[in-house]
């Protein structure tokens, strides 16, 4: 696999799906559509779903807001919000070039997690414009998930969308990666018999590994074990003021590194348990070198796309027992997609009004658990996206954890939670089907 033949063919098949891209969408013309969940017998049956029935429930909603969860769909949709600016890696391309994205994310929403979501790419990349707009469309939407917003932004959006809204705000890019990366470390860690108390992280990268590194350290990881290096070298107490103070690379640079090393991506892996590298696209970001110099039994997550840091081969080559990356093309696929479909399904069951860091836990666990189930092994340490039955139990968690927390308006006990959650999934599968079954969604492939 290591051959130059092997990695160019690897490449050629990389390319592929972006070719079937340019070919298809044209054919469908978008990836989602709004489809009835009503009986429409006949035309007269509009009496009761338009006017004149429709004023009925109008009224018990304006008597009492809550209501509109049991009256309208408000409970099972939300609102994918991106400016455009940091579109995967393409970076600022603007919020029109961004909608295909958003429209893929939809499309996730709705197969995995049956959330009917609403892409809306906005012109404007103000914060406070972005906030104010978010604000206007809470009474439509029972969440909003933030979407390919620059950093550091995104961070200052997430923390005053949640603070000003009353319904969950979610950032796939910062809360999803955090999600799955803690799952799969939970797992790797199982594999090599490792203490995430005890074991040296080093996090290459300080975009989406500002959000791991939160998560990570509330889930047991020590602040003190961790060295957290970004484009500009190892953060620090000697560089922490390179930094506004509401920036969480501060906060970092002032409680990791107590040891005060510096350097680069050399630096940081050295003698390191764990590698988490979410940075610029290799090869050759990460050298085998520089793996063989962390500790035995190394953890590598080489997680840029479209190219890993280093090739998975060349990490276990240079001594890594566990190696995970962002491809679906190789084992152990740190895929954002295993979180926030069933993320959102946990907290709309119950009305949450915020999803906590507690309840970020508590899917990563329940991700990470599904896959300790069924055997953990160096190339099996997350589950795949046709695990069906994880993102059920995914999302129970998350739902009981609400509940337990206070941040939930409806209480289910475990049965109803599956019940509900269950049908839910297993029904958009089935339109998905019943749709293609019958022509309605043409095959082009």
């Amino acid at each position: 696999m290591g051959k130059k033949a092997d990695v160019e063919a690897l490449l050629k098949k990389a390319e592929k799906p972006s070719m079937d891209a340019i070919r298809l969408y044209p054919l469908y013309e978008g990836k989602i559509q709004i489809a009835p969940k009503v009986p429409i017998r006949d035309f007269r049956d509009f009496a009761v779903w338009y006017t004149p029935g429709v004023a009925a429930p109008c009224k018990i909603i304006r008597d009492n807001k809550k209501q509109v969860y049991k009256y309208t769909n408000k409970a099972n949709v939300i609102a994918i919000i991106s400016d455009g600016t940091r579109i995967l890696g393409l970076g600022n391309i603007g919020p029109e070039a961004g909608l295909p994205v958003m429209e893929g994310k939809a499309l996730l929403f709705k197969y995995l997690g049956g959330v009917d979501a609403i892409p809306l790419c906005i012109d404007t990349t103000d914060i406070d414009e972005i906030v104010s707009f978010c604000k206007w469309i809470s009474p439509s939407i029972g969440g909003i998930n933030l979407e390919d917003i620059e950093s550091p932004k995104c961070f200052y959006l997430l923390d005053r969308l949640k603070k000003e809204l009353s319904i969950p705000v979610f950032h796939d890019d910062q809360q999803g990666t955090a999600v799955i990366t803690l799952a799969a470390l939970t797992n790797a860690l199982r594999v090599v018999n490792k203490d995430i108390a005890k074991v040296k992280i080093a996090l290459i990268g300080m975009g989406a590994n500002t959000a791991n590194l939160r998560l990570i350290l509330k889930a047991g990881a020590r602040p003190e074990n961790v060295i957290a290096c970004d484009i500009n070298g190892i953060l620090g107490r000697h560089n922490a003021d390179n930094f506004e103070r509401r920036d969480p690379r501060h906060y970092f640079a002032m409680i990791t590194n107590p040891e005060g090393k510096k350097g680069g991506i050399k630096e940081a892996i050295e003698g390191a348990d764990v590698c988490i590298a979410f940075s610029k696209p290799g090869p050759g970001t990460i050298k085998p070198e520089w793996i063989k110099s962390m500790a035995k039994d190394a953890i590598v997550f080489a997680c840029a796309n479209p190219v890993p840091e280093i090739w998975p081969w060349e990490a276990k080559e240079a001594g890594a027992r566990v190696v995970a990356t962002g491809r679906s093309d190789f084992p152990n696929q740190v895929n954002n997609s295993l979180g926030f479909p069933a993320i959102f399904r946990g907290a709309l069951e119950v009305r949450a009004t915020e999803i906590t860091d507690e309840m970020c836990i508590a899917a990563a666990n329940a991700i990470a658990d599904f896959a300790f189930k069924k055997g953990l092994h160096e190339d099996y340490i997350v589950p795949t996206m046709d695990d069906e039955e994880m993102y059920v139990e995914e999302a129970i968690a998350v739902a009981k954890k609400a509940i337990e927390q206070g941040v939930a308006q409806e209480k289910l006990d475990n049965a109803e939670l599956k019940r509900r959650i269950s049908e839910k999934l297993r029904a958009a599968k089935e339109m998905s089907n019943v749709l293609q079954d019958s022509g309605l969604i043409a095959d082009y492939f």
